[in-house]
Parts: structure tokens; sequence; C-alpha cells
């Protein structure tokens, strides 16, 4: 099954965290490293970002 991957610009949009926020949150260990895919590319798999929304949200309640 081929999974969606997405680049930094849809996983600003999709989470509402800035680029530098993302890249704390992965230093911490608090939100999902990317893949690579390609020399000089990294994504985020769909199921690693939907995963750490589940997580936030179960957070908030």
């Amino acid at each position: 099954m081929i999974k969606k991957i997405y680049r930094l610009p849809d996983v600003i949009e999709m989470t509402g965290l800035s680029r530098s926020s993302i890249y704390l949150h992965m230093s911490q260990g608090n939100f999902p490293k990317p893949v690579k895919i390609g020399r000089r590319a990294v994504g985020w798999t769909e199921d690693s970002i939907i995963a750490w929304q589940s997580k936030m949200m179960e957070g908030v309640q």
C-alpha cells in the first residue's frame, strides 16, 4: 500500500505549527521525524501526522 507523504509546507498547514516549532518539537522528541524521499528532500507520512494530531487531542480533553 502506498502511503501519502507530506512535505513541510503541507505539514505546516495541517498542524498550524511554524517551521521552527516543528523542528524544535522534533528535537525534543514530541513530533514525528521525517522520512528521506530524495537526496535533499524529506517528508512526513500521513500516518505519523495523524497519530501526532490524535495524541495532541488526547492531551486537550
